[in-house]
């Protein structure tokens, strides 16, 4: 730990809270699955709907700590100096997680209430997916700007803007600045959709997809030497194509919030391009990993970043197109096959990335960049939490065929025909498969976790052994 910058230390701290939150994740997803099965189990005590509030903020917040533990991690690297401002930087960690710990405990103890303006402020705001009170938004805004500084500083203090360092300067403002659409809303609920699907679409699928391109290009070039040039020209095109077609691909949101009709054609259009930078990054991941054969001193890192490429674009490219033309969009829209798409989405490109990501800084802890970094209880963690993704998102597609099928198709979308699809036995199996699969998930984390505490200390004990026998 000596031989880390400081601003390499806080991004350890950032990616520890975020595989906690992880863990909480996945304890409160595997608890809303086992309600949906049986909804009287903590009826009045712990309801679903919070749960699932707590599973999905849980995620986000997590991955996006991640995010910023991982920059950290690699500022210092690229700009070859300690961050601008780190003390500050470790200030905004400790009021980001005691922030967090509040909200938590807000919404387990505060489940029902009327809503106003004060609940509005200190409880909860209402709005699906970014629900935490004006306070904490407020708090998130200060703390990313507090990032944004110490970015902007290093890298102007270094005086050497990489194209990586560049790129990522760009995005953070969006970062920053996408988030602040979804602090205010209005009486008309199409106007409101309109600026909140800014935050939920813009801001994870377009400025998070960019963020994880210059992660995984720094990632590449510590993990398998990849040349700058090679990295830095996929990452150009990458940015290109995901503000070329991400941006107007939008309006695949807009199809029935009362929007105009032409956004039925562009976001139709543009959000069947969408795919194409996820192609573009799976070409960079298998070209580099082809040139260099393979060759790596940080095998779990690897194949994590592997994960990453084909996960991507599998679930976000793939499993999102399959439902965001119109056509196909008016019957599947808010089923299960929208969860499948988002559990396969965020996983393949989100969760994996974080993971190689811990995985390096684990690395360089346990011996830096020379030492082999291997173990059996990796690639168990690996196939299980892979198997299990795959699981679930599969339960929820063969669910949310049913519910296309019978709620929407010949139903017409009545009570009736919600409460037939909900009974049918194509809907109710495939959620305890969920269920099955989400306990595996479980496993998978907790052998992660272990093995992320337990990786090359065995090695590194046997050395300094031999240092005091000679």
């Amino acid at each position: 730990m000596n031989n880390l910058y400081e601003s390499q230390k806080l991004g350890l701290w950032y990616m520890s809270a975020a595989l906690v939150l992880f863990g909480a994740q996945i304890l409160f997803g595997l608890l809303i699955a086992y309600q949906y099965l049986n909804p009287d189990f903590l009826f009045g005590i712990f309801n679903f709907n919070i749960g699932r509030i707590l599973h999905i903020n849980a995620m986000v917040v997590w991955l996006l700590m991640g995010f910023i533990g991982a920059v950290y991690w690699f500022l210092p690297v690229e700009t070859g100096r300690e961050t601008v401002g780190i003390k500050l930087g470790k200030l905004a960690f400790f009021i980001l997680l005691a922030a967090l710990t509040v909200v938590i405990l807000v919404y387990i103890f505060v489940q029902t209430g009327a809503g106003n303006k004060i609940s509005l402020w200190f409880i909860n705001e209402g709005r699906e997916y970014i629900e935490a009170p004006r306070w904490a938004d407020i708090g998130i805004v200060i703390v990313v700007l507090v990032f944004l500084y110490n970015v902007f500083a290093t890298v102007f203090a270094s005086k050497k803007i990489t194209g990586i360092m560049g790129v990522l300067m760009i995005d953070l403002v969006a970062l920053a600045g996408l988030y602040l659409a979804g602090m205010f809303y209005t009486v008309n609920i199409s106007l409101d959709q309109y600026f909140w699907w800014w935050v939920i679409h813009l801001w994870v699928e377009a400025t998070w997809e960019v963020l994880i391109g210059c992660i995984m290009a720094l990632a590449l070039m510590y993990v398998l030497k990849t040349p700058r040039k090679i990295v830095e020209g996929w990452l150009y095109l990458e940015v290109f194509l995901v503000f070329g077609t991400g941006i107007l691909g939008l309006g695949h949101h807009y199809f029935w919030i009362g929007t105009p009709e032409y956004w039925l054609g562009i976001g139709g259009f543009f959000s069947a391009l969408e795919p194409i930078p996820l192609v573009a990054m799976i070409i960079h991941a298998v070209y580099d990993a082809g040139v260099q054969r393979l060759k790596t001193v940080n095998k779990p890192a690897l194949f994590w970043i592997l994960a990453q490429a084909f996960g991507n674009f599998i679930g976000a490219g793939v499993w999102g197109f399959m439902q965001t033309l119109p056509q196909i969009n008016l019957y599947s829209h808010g089923t299960q096959l929208a969860a499948s798409h988002g559990h396969l989405a965020f996983f393949g490109a989100y969760v994996t990335t974080n993971i190689a990501v811990a995985y390096i800084m684990v690395h360089k802890i346990r011996g830096g960049e020379v030492k082999l970094m291997d173990s059996k209880l990796w690639k168990y963690a690996y196939v299980l939490m892979i198997i299990s993704i795959i699981g679930m998102a599969g339960s929820m597609m063969v669910a949310g065929f049913a519910q296309t099928e019978i709620e929407r198709a010949v139903g017409g979308s009545t009570w009736q025909a919600y409460i037939n699809a909900h009974l049918h036995p194509w809907m109710v199996e495939p959620m305890y498969w969920r269920f099955g699969f989400g306990f595996l998930m479980l496993i998978g984390y907790i052998l992660l976790i272990v093995d992320l505490l337990t990786i090359g200390k065995k090695e590194e004990k046997t050395a300094v052994e031999e240092v005091a026998h000679a």
